[in-house]
C-alpha cells in the first residue's frame, strides 16, 4: 500500500460500528489467551464489528483504562481499542478508536515510561517505547485503511495494545526484575 491509500481517522467514532457493545470480563495473567499471537481478521465481519463494540464498551466502564485488546477479553485476534482522551500525560489525542491488523511502520524517540495493565492488576513496570509512532491498520466496520501518526502517551498506548495482539505483556518488555513494581494505586 502507498501512503496515499491510507486515511486518518477522518471523524471515525465507535458509532460507525452501528451497535452498542456488551461489557466482557477481562482476563488476567497467566491466562493463555494473553500469550497467544492473534491472527489477522476481516474488519468488516459481523463477529469483528461486535468484538470492536464490546472492546469499547468494556474500556468505557473500566476506570483509568486507555486501551483494551481482544486477547484481554479472551479472543485471539488483532483488534484493539484506544482512547487517551482526558489522560494527563496525553498530548496527541485521536479520541476513541478501534484498529484491526495494526502494524508499526515508523518508530523513533525511544523513552522509558511506567506502564500498567488491566490483565496484570497488581504490577507496573518501566518499558522503553517509541514516543513518536506511525501505525497502519484497518478500521472495523468500514474496512477503511488508516494511518495514525502520534506521539507521547498515545504512542505508548498503541504499542502496548499491538503487543497484546502479538501475545506479549508489558512484563515481556521490561529490562528486568528491577523495573517491576507493586501497583500503589488501584483505579
Amino acid at each position: 500500500m502507498t501512503a496515499e491509500e491510507y486515511v486518518g481517522l477522518a471523524g471515525w467514532t465507535p458509532a460507525a460500528l452501528g451497535r452498542r457493545g456488551a461489557v466482557r470480563p477481562v482476563v488476567a495473567a497467566p491466562d493463555p489467551a494473553l500469550s497467544r499471537p492473534g491472527p489477522e481478521v476481516d474488519p468488516t465481519s459481523d463477529e469483528v464489528v461486535r468484538l470492536a463494540a464490546d472492546l469499547v464498551a468494556t474500556m468505557r466502564v473500566s476506570p483509568g483504562c486507555v486501551g483494551l485488546a481482544a486477547p484481554q477479553v479472551g479472543v485471539s485476534a488483532q483488534v484493539f481499542a484506544v482512547d487517551v482522551t482526558g489522560h494527563p500525560k496525553a498530548v496527541t489525542v485521536h479520541g476513541p478508536f478501534v484498529v484491526c491488523n495494526a502494524k508499526v511502520v515508523e518508530a523513533s524517540r525511544w523513552k522509558a515510561g511506567r506502564e500498567g495493565c488491566m490483565s496484570v492488576p497488581d504490577l507496573t513496570g518501566d518499558v522503553k517505547r517509541a514516543s513518536r509512532l506511525v501505525v497502519e491498520g484497518v478500521l472495523p466496520g468500514t474496512g477503511d485503511l488508516v494511518r495514525l501518526v502520534t506521539d507521547g502517551f498515545e504512542a505508548r498506548a498503541l504499542q502496548h495494545e499491538i503487543d497484546h495482539c502479538a501475545g506479549l505483556l508489558f512484563l515481556d518488555r521490561v529490562a528486568g526484575a528491577h523495573a517491576i513494581y507493586q501497583r500503589k494505586v488501584y483505579l
